[in-house]
């Protein structure tokens, strides 16, 4: 990487001492690697003890769809039992699984976003290891969207689920050693925490500044330019839009098979929002919403990544298409008496009831996002 910039499990061995004689559970993914691209799970297996693995949502090797459920299984490459973290009953540890450690060390790339589920999985983890008397280690990343910008509102009580379960903002401008920082501050839990820093990354920096390779975090955040749009067109899942998912550029792609293609780019073009041009596009989606069905739509072109505001531009999306189509509608909610999806990517009710100017919506979360801005300078590591 530019920069000098190396992550947390490539200064695994200044920390040795930590993990010596430690029976290790890991969390991680796909995007745990080192600068070799070798696997942190390769890694630590090599270097120390590695116990057990727990699995998120797409597994520890990436071989698992959005959503699948994960069952107990074998590592095959270094015979270590992987158990879920992603189970139909709960998303925690278990005292079962914590009795196979002696501590927990998580490695993953965060997108710095409230919805990407990730960052549950490791607070849930830093909740139970808490109470278990476990410490806990963040190999920590840099954020790929800086560790500056705040954008969106902050999550509301009562609207706590697992697409946001902790009051940060939509795009909180945190690493992920950082949330578990002020989490375990803010909420008192009194974990053993570690974080073992990044070298060299400066807070301003953005993914195209490291000059790595763009792991994909998971299957529907394929791209840099992805990640940069997620904190506004997420909003979609919570619509009958198909928000790209089952073509080649989900979260990019934004349509349904009622919608006026040219009508929408040229609506959406007018209103001159930054850094970005909206195609007139159509596209069958393999799976998920209007699977096999033609559906006509925008293609999110980024043309300046630095000037886009990746929250106004998915909420005046939203807004926009409400206004033009008669069709769209808002998701019911998934369980009986639960609450609508918009609701809990949106942590509060305020998007969906929201029939009036969204200008006023606008300037309340650019207050809460200020807010958090200042809220968060205390949980700093870089």
């Amino acid at each position: 990487m530019k920069h000098g910039i190396r992550a947390g499990i490539d200064r695994i061995d200044r920390h040795a001492e930590l993990f010596r004689g430690q029976r290790l559970g890991l969390i991680t993914a796909p995007t745990g690697l080192g600068a070799d691209f070798r696997s942190t799970i390769d890694i630590l297996h090599e270097k120390f003890e590695l116990a057990a693995l727990f699995s998120p949502e797409h597994g520890v090797r990436g071989d698992l769809a959005a959503g699948a459920l994960v069952d107990t299984y074998v590592d095959e490459a270094t015979g270590v039992p992987v158990y879920s973290l992603y189970r139909k009953d709960s998303k925690r540890l278990t005292p079962e699984m914590l009795d196979a450690v002696d501590m927990v060390v998580y490695d993953i790339q965060d997108i710095g976003t409230r919805y990407y589920t990730f960052i549950y999985t490791m607070l849930y983890a830093l909740e139970d290891c808490a109470a278990a008397g476990k410490p806990f280690v963040v190999l920590d990343r840099p954020n790929p969207l800086d560790g500056v910008t705040v954008e969106g509102n902050v999550l509301k009580p009562g609207f706590e689920s697992f697409v946001g379960n902790y009051p940060l903002a939509m795009r909180y401008g945190l690493t992920a050693g950082e949330v578990a920082t002020m989490a375990n501050a803010e909420k008192g839990l009194g974990a053993e925490l570690h974080v073992v820093p990044c070298e060299g990354w400066e807070r301003e920096l953005r993914f195209p500044a490291l000059g790595g390779v763009w792991i994909a975090p998971s299957m529907g955040i394929p791209r840099y330019e992805t990640a940069l749009l997620y904190p506004g067109t997420c909003l979609f899942e919570g619509t009958n839009l198909s928000e790209g998912r089952g073509t080649t550029a989900p979260f990019e792609i934004i349509g349904a098979p009622f919608v006026d293609a040219d009508r929408l780019a040229a609506e959406l073009n007018a209103k001159r929002l930054p850094g970005v041009h909206f195609r007139p596009t159509y596209f069958k989606p393999t799976f998920s919403k209007h699977q096999g069905e033609l559906c006509r739509g925008v293609y999110v072109h980024v043309l300046d990544g630095e000037a886009l505001r990746p929250v106004e531009l998915g909420l005046t999306m939203l807004f926009t298409m409400r206004e033009l189509f008669p069709e769209f509608a808002f998701l019911p909610p998934v369980r009986e008496g639960g609450r609508p999806f918009i609701d809990l990517l949106c942590g509060e009710s305020g998007v969906r009831e929201c029939d009036g100017d969204m200008r006023d919506l606008l300037d309340r979360f650019a207050d809460e996002s200020a807010a958090f801005g200042e809220r968060k300078r205390a949980y700093h590591l870089y």
